[in-house]
């Protein structure tokens, strides 16, 4: 008979409370699914004293993730306390070096040292699994990693953080401003007090070097993507997006071009018809595109205490089968680097939108700068506020709006464009400009 993997936990906050739970209700499933037994033989947290409605009579508890780690007692370590550096990142690579396989759903770690830590997976020929790390109970990584690794992967985008996607469903559903979403979220839970990290679209970008190392066998590199964030997204352009027949939602984008992996995260139009248009609330999704296979789209929960415990558990298990795949599906010394593509070079659709003042001449100069960028344009819409005194204040003309939709072009023919408009002062304040990408 072969002896059950004997697992060790470090952290026992919602995620990991919610693994040993699935751990001992699902027993038999797993044993059967793996050919041995699974059991939660140790464990550590900050607070041994803390209720948390676990049964952990028999569980040995170890002072620290590092005393845990080096446990003879343990087959599989598994890191669920977060963090970019220590304690997790000492802890993990003890337990690498002592033979140990390692399952996490550290995102920020994977994507800062995920190499270094997996170059030791590799010379101990233990596991380093870590799909919970992107998209929860979406199971993406090994999608990437296993599933289509005889498939060409030609671009990878999606839906990576619940929250932004949240306040973007409400503000389009329910005509709301960024500020009033972004404080319901909160409120709910679905936000942090600082919601830097997610509305600003690091996390996003954290998540998406993972998935393109993954799909190009490119070296993970978090600086190698652009990042912005939702905050500047208003309601007139949520409606204008479903006037046209787009939606607006905060992707993540690796894609294979001629000069190379160009990784970014942006608000983006999609087309109403594709499948990540349909993704409301705190949901995310992945779509891929393979060579010589339809699109591939996967829909699940991207956070939450059931969803990533489901995803470790999984990981769990193909430890106590034996898998030992490549954790970036393959050897982490033919991972070719990477470098930031510049967004100058960018090319694809643009949605605009200006503020143009009500004078004579004024969409004459617009159209003028367009074309001397060879930028063409799709459509064209001048809105006309309701009523005279919205057209007229304090004597003087209001600017009325007015959106474009260009042809693809490049990034930067946009911007010199909108740079000679502003200085012929035919337009108020900043112009919007949000990137499409088709299906």
């Amino acid at each position: 008979m072969v002896a059950p993997l004997k697992v060790g936990i470090a952290g026992l906050g919602t995620v990991g409370a919610e693994v040993v739970r699935l751990i001992e209700q699902q027993a038999r499933i797993l044993s059967a699914r793996s050919g041995r037994g699974v059991r939660v033989v140790a464990v550590t947290a900050r607070s041994k004293a803390k209720k948390r409605d676990l049964d952990l009579r028999g569980v040995t508890w170890a002072k620290n993730a590092l005393e845990l780690a080096h446990d003879p007692a343990i087959d599989c370590f598994v890191e669920l306390m977060g963090g970019s550096g220590d304690p997790a990142l000492s802890a993990i690579e003890a337990a690498l070096k002592s033979g140990k396989s390692v399952v996490t759903a550290n995102k920020a770690l994977i994507a800062k040292h995920g190499l270094r830590l997996a170059k030791w997976a590799e010379q101990g020929d233990v596991a380093l699994n870590f799909e919970a790390a992107v998209g929860a109970a979406i199971p993406i990584i090994k999608t990437l990693r296993e599933g289509l690794a005889g498939t060409g992967i030609n671009r990878v985008y999606g839906i990576l953080n619940g929250t932004c996607n949240y306040i973007l469903s409400r503000m389009e559903q329910e005509g709301l401003s960024f500020a009033e979403c972004l404080k319901d979220a909160q409120r709910l839970g679905y936000a942090e007090a600082n919601p830097s990290f997610d509305v600003d679209g690091h996390d996003t970008a954290q998540k998406l070097a993972i998935l393109a190392s993954l799909a190009f066998g490119t070296k993970v590199a978090q600086n190698a993507v652009y990042v912005e964030g939702i905050s500047s997204i208003k309601p007139e352009d949520l409606r204008a997006a479903e006037e046209l027949g787009f939606r607006v939602k905060l992707l993540g984008v690796a894609v294979r071009t001629a000069k190379g992996i160009e990784q970014r995260v942006h608000p983006t139009m999609v087309p109403k018809s594709s499948s990540i248009a349909q993704v409301m609330g705190v949901t995310n999704a992945v779509t891929i595109d393979g060579e010589g296979i339809p699109p591939i789209t996967l829909v699940g929960p991207g956070a939450g205490g059931a969803a990533t415990a489901s995803a470790v558990v999984a990981d769990i298990v193909d430890v106590a089968r034996g898998i030992r795949a490549k954790p970036f599906g393959r050897p982490v010394e033919r991972l070719r680097a990477t470098s930031k593509a510049p967004m100058e070079r960018h090319e694809g659709g643009y949605y605009i939108r200006l503020m143009a003042r009500d004078l004579a001449g004024t969409a004459a100069t617009i159209a003028t700068r367009l074309a001397q960028q060879k930028i063409s344009i799709e459509s064209i819409v001048q809105r006309h506020p309701d009523g005279v005194d919205a057209l007229v204040a304090n004597g003087k003309a209001s600017p009325v709006p007015v959106i474009l939709v260009t042809y693809a072009t490049n990034e930067d023919a946009v911007h010199h464009a909108l740079e000679a408009v502003q200085r012929d002062k035919v337009i108020s304040g900043r112009p919007q400009v949000i990137r499409i990408e088709k299906n």
